[in-house]
């Protein structure tokens, strides 16, 4: 893949990532003061090596990298910050909300991957499966590290190559997950929060959002308001008709609503959802992860307007209010 020339100081990067998506896409901004990059991607070598060649072919000392931003605190856009840390000297700034659950999730306590493993029995996930989430989740923590010093980024905006970026946070892909745009351009840096072909995974996580999904649509329809006219996402290719991607992400929340309500209206855990829902899949265990997560996105979304009922017990079911 090769670096994509967005103007005289944006450049996107693709960043090999051991997972079907392949790259995450890496943003760098080469300013005469210097340059910041924005998500740094997932530590392992083949990312190591790809930044490398960016910086040579973009003829950028590493020690010119004056900023880091990141989007949000997950493995494939947080991994190589710690890295590209000591690199560069330059100083790495994340929203305080995913600060906080980086830490949690990727630093010495590792509390969180105990927590998802007890999610997971909750609702219905058997513990064998359960002990193959954890130890996924284990193993890919080792691809944080070193985990970054990460400081609290400015609320409103960031000089990026010396223009002025707004920051806008848009909850659902992650509690803290942020957009930077530029008005004048009328770019969006979207991260995860806006991708073509796929759709962002929101999930739920302990300690995080009791209702990402609703999160999510809420800043999803906020950014309609954006006149934007390029977005530049962290997967797939670039957007250039912003509100019909943003409709059909739309749609397809509904669809996907719609399915798992009559599914569930019977009385059925999250898992057994998710097992039909993703029934054409071969699911891994760090894959089942996510297609569980994002099942109970949906599910409490429904149950928030009311539309099915939580019955707790040892594992808690969903169905139809009587």
């Amino acid at each position: 893949m090769e670096i994509q020339r967005i103007s005289d100081t944006l450049f996107r990067i693709p960043v090999p990532v051991p997972f079907p998506m392949k790259y995450v896409y890496c943003y760098l901004f080469r300013g005469d003061q210097g340059s910041v990059v924005v998500d740094a991607g997932f530590n392992y070598p083949e990312a190591q090596e790809a930044w490398k060649a960016a910086f040579r072919q973009l003829d950028v000392h590493t020690r010119d990298v004056k900023a880091i931003y990141l989007t949000h605190f997950h493995p494939d856009h947080l991994g190589l910050a710690g890295w590209m840390q000591e690199l560069t000297g330059a100083p790495v700034y994340l929203s305080d909300i995913d600060r906080e659950m980086a830490l949690r999730t990727w630093g010495t306590d590792s509390s969180q991957t105990r927590l998802v493993a007890q999610m997971c029995v909750k609702h219905g996930v058997p513990s064998e499966l359960a002990e193959k989430i954890a130890e996924s989740m284990e193993k890919l923590s080792q691809h944080v590290l070193p985990l970054a010093q990460l400081q609290a980024a400015p609320i409103t905006q960031a000089d990026l190559a010396g223009e002025a970026w707004q920051m806008i946070h848009t909850p659902g892909h992650s509690d803290g997950h942020v957009c930077f745009y530029q008005p004048e351009r009328k770019w969006l840096l979207a991260g995860d929060h806006l991708l073509d072909k796929i759709t962002p995974n929101i999930s739920l996580w302990p300690g995080c959002s009791p209702n990402p999904l609703q999160d999510y649509l809420e800043s999803l329809r906020q950014l309609r308001s954006l006149d934007v006219s390029l977005a530049l996402p962290g997967h797939g290719k670039v957007i250039t008709d912003v509100k019909q991607r943003i409709e059909e992400i739309l749609q397809h929340h509904t669809v996907r609503l719609d399915r798992m309500l009559q599914l569930a209206k019977a009385g059925r855990t999250a898992y057994q959802v998710a097992e039909a829902v993703f029934s054409e899949k071969q699911l891994t265990p760090h894959q089942w992860r996510f297609a569980l997560a994002e099942t109970l996105a949906h599910l409490e979304y429904l149950a928030s307007l009311d539309e099915l009922a939580k019955v707790e017990g040892e594992q808690t079911l969903f169905q139809a209010r009587q």
